[in-house]
């Protein structure tokens, strides 16, 4: 048993199911929940916080699937269309968390775009925990030259602070997903420190 909590990252609800049996604490859902039909309800019944991420299309097909007229405001459409789908099959709000999925069905304006704008998700959402996954991801690498995922790191961390610190005053995401904790602990620190100096 830990006291860390532990997420399953599955699009299948007998997966999730066995996992949270096993002992995990979170189901984590790439497709937001529709890739499997069985997803939600399973969720439900299981009665385990959720992660809706927002992708078009499968991993495989994503990419391909890139073009939106606004990825900001579509993004937010979409994922307040499957946290709304959640609550109607007993997903409570308060145990959902969105990720707009950045790097999911989205070329590298796109990814930027949605850091920039992350207030209008926000908005969007009101009270619901949003997730920020941008660690070593792709687009990083397309900026900084950095091939290897693993040496992202200073990137990731830019990646990730740029959209907390862009909202004065307001609440822009609750949870960044990272590889590197050291630097995300001591990143986030120094930037609470600044944000809220008197």
């Amino acid at each position: 048993m830990s006291d860390i909590a532990i997420s399953i990252d599955t699009r299948r609800a007998r997966v999730a199911e066995a996992a949270i049996k096993a002992g995990a604490d979170i189901v984590n859902d790439v497709s937001g929940g529709s890739f499997d039909p069985a997803m939600l309800e399973m969720v439900a019944e299981l009665g385990v916080p959720i992660v809706l991420m927002h992708m078009r299309g499968i991993p495989e097909t994503m990419q391909s699937m890139t073009e939106y007229s606004d990825v900001v405001q579509d993004v937010a459409a979409a994922i307040l269309e499957r946290s709304r789908e959640a609550e109607k099959v007993g997903i409570p709000r308060w145990v959902q968390i969105v990720d707009p999925g950045i790097g999911f069905g989205k070329d590298m304006t796109g990814n930027l775009l949605l850091l920039k704008n992350m207030s209008i998700l926000r908005s969007a959402v009101a009270d619901i925990p949003i997730l920020l996954g941008t660690s070593r991801k792709g687009f990083i690498g397309k900026i900084t030259g950095v091939s290897n995922a693993e040496d992202r790191d200073y990137g990731s961390v830019a990646s990730y602070i740029a959209p907390l610190c862009l909202e004065k005053g307001s609440q822009t995401c609750n949870i960044v997903r990272v590889h590197n904790v050291a630097a995300a602990r001591e990143a986030t620190l120094v930037m609470d420190a600044i944000k809220n100096v008197c």
